[in-house]
Parts: C-alpha cells; sequence; structure tokens
C-alpha cells in the first residue's frame, strides 16, 4: 500500500517579513505572536504550559501537560535550589514557574513572542514568581548569554521550530556549565519516516527535517554530552493532538467570540493531520536527557 503525504499544517500563516534570521524562526515567531494563536493556546491548554503532556485516565490537557513539567524536573534529580536554568522556547512560562516554585530555582525564559513573553510576564507577576523569573526576547540559535553560564537547559517541544538545530545544540553546549544538563522534549520524525511523506509540514514551517532521536545522539555525542535518560513515548504525541483536537471541537462555538473561525477550521485538520501522521508511525516524542562533559 503506497503510503500517502500528509499535511501537517495547523493554521494560517502571514507572510515571511524581512530578517537576517532563519525563515524558520520567522515562521514561528509570526505564528505565535497571532491573537488567534494566542487565545486559542491560552484557552484549550490553559495558560501555563503548551506542549505534549503525559496522559493517564481521567487527567486533563493542563493536567497531562503539568506531569510532563514533573517528569522532568524528576530526572535533574530533582533540581536544586541555586540552579541557574535556561528555558529554551519557554511560551508562557509554565515550567520556569513550577521550577522556581517548587525548587527556588532561577529561570531565564528565552522565547521570540512578544505576545507569550507578555502573557508570561503577567503570570509570574501575578504568582509571586518574577523575581526568580527573567523574559528575554530571543533566539535559541544564537543564545544571547556568555558562555558556562547555566547549570540547566530545559525546552519543551520547540527545537522542531529551528531549521538549524546542530547550531542551538552548539549554542546550548556553549552556555551550560560543565557536567551541566540538558533535558528537553521534542515532536520528530520516526526513523523509518519515508523521505518525502512529511514534505508539507516542512514547507510549511520552512524546514527540511523535523530531526530525530538518532539525530540528537549523535549530535550530542559529538559535542561531548552523556545520555542520562531517553524516554521514548510516541503514543503520548498522538494521545495529546487526539485529546486537544477533541477539546476543540467541543468548544468550538465558544471559541469563534476569541479565534477566527478560519483558524479553528485549519486547526481541527492539521491536529486530525497529526493524529494520523503518529497512526502510520511517522512520528516520535520523549523526553531526552543529556549531560555535558566535565
Amino acid at each position: 500500500m503506497k503510503k500517502s503525504r500528509i499535511s501537517l499544517s495547523m493554521s494560517r500563516i502571514r507572510p515571511i517579513g524581512m530578517s537576517d534570521r532563519n525563515p524558520a524562526e520567522n515562521v514561528a515567531e509570526e505564528y505565535y505572536d497571532s491573537r488567534d494563536a494566542d487565545a486559542f493556546y491560552a484557552r484549550i491548554w490553559g495558560g501555563e504550559d503548551i506542549h505534549i503532556g503525559l496522559y493517564e485516565p481521567g487527567l486533563s490537557i493542563y493536567q497531562a501537560s503539568r506531569k510532563t513539567v514533573e517528569k522532568m524536573a524528576a530526572l535533574l534529580g530533582p533540581p536544586h535550589g541555586d540552579s541557574k536554568v535556561l528555558d529554551l522556547g519557554a511560551g508562557y512560562g509554565g515550567a520556569a514557574r513550577f521550577l522556581a516554585r517548587e525548587y527556588g530555582c532561577e529561570v531565564t525564559c528565552l522565547n521570540l513572542s512578544d505576545i507569550q513573553n507578555q502573557r508570561n510576564r503577567q503570570l509570574s507577576k501575578a504568582q509571586g514568581l518574577e523575581h526568580k523569573i527573567h523574559i528575554v526576547h530571543g533566539s535559541f540559535e544564537s543564545i544571547p548569554d556568555e558562555n558556562a553560564s547555566y547549570d540547566i537547559v530545559w525546552s519543551q517541544d520547540a527545537f522542531l521550530h529551528s531549521g538549524r538545530k546542530l547550531k542551538v545544540l552548539q549554542e546550548v553546549a556553549r552556555v551550560l556549565k560543565p557536567g551541566g544538563e540538558l533535558v528537553f522534549t521534542d515532536p520528530m520524525q520516526s526513523e523509518d519516516c519515508p523521505a518525502d511523506v512529511l514534505q508539507p509540514v516542512y514547507d510549511r514551517l520552512q524546514l527540511d527535517s523535523l530531526g530525530s532521536i538518532s539525530f540528537y545522539r549523535q549530535q550530542l555525542s559529538a559535542l561531548g554530552f552523556t545520555e542520562r535518560n531517553l524516554i521514548s513515548l510516541p503514543h503520548q504525541l498522538r494521545t495529546h493532538y487526539f485529546q486537544v483536537g477533541e477539546r476543540l471541537k467541543q468548544s468550538y462555538r465558544d471559541l469563534v467570540s476569541d479565534v477566527s473561525q478560519a483558524y479553528l477550521d485549519k486547526m481541527i485538520v492539521g491536529l486530525d493531520n497529526w493524529v494520523s501522521a503518529a497512526d502510520a508511525g511517522y512520528l516520535a516524542w520523549g523526553i531526552l536527557h543529556y549531560q555535558k562533559a566535565l
């Protein structure tokens, strides 16, 4: 049976502006800075964590998303109160607030979206955590920090937006202290994904690959990292997009007061296609945990 190409388009993307940055960064910034995207993610995910969750029976999207944060923190030992953490592609800052509140960490949130950064500031201030969280508009392809600045680099479902993933990993290696830890999740393509089946999503995001577990393993090893944990959970990606799609469909009439119908309709199609791609075995997802050499 011939495998079909699957479009993972989730929304209308405005034309890319003039910039010296990688085109994929412009696509991500313009998308997440849109009013439609902000309203959708704030309402469907609950406005704290906007990433893939770890689902158990009865858990909501918000609860499952928070489970991912808790699991990642547990892999770190958990982190010490004096740990300096860099969250790459921090979104609304839910993980940063968790780390600051539960463990006393000082967290820098590096994120391209001004709208998300504004919501992050508001939420952090409302929760009395603004003194522990520093929010910076910027790119993880060019991290605006000195060498060996952080004990931990953290990222959730953000690296896929980079067209220069090796550059991102090189920047992570640069800003981590010797012995520092990297923990991240990311939607990836499976190792045996056909060469062109995900081309529509590559085109939409201005990418040539989603990356894969073997890519991250090989590149991080070459950069002197040791693998501490690699938890492959592709079924959680499938479950998450299915749950988000179902909630969107159930909330459709209420959402149209804040989100355009065109956005919602394209999001439904896109979410269904993510589920189909996962069912076809084209996608991977998991928690990857590495330590930089001393």
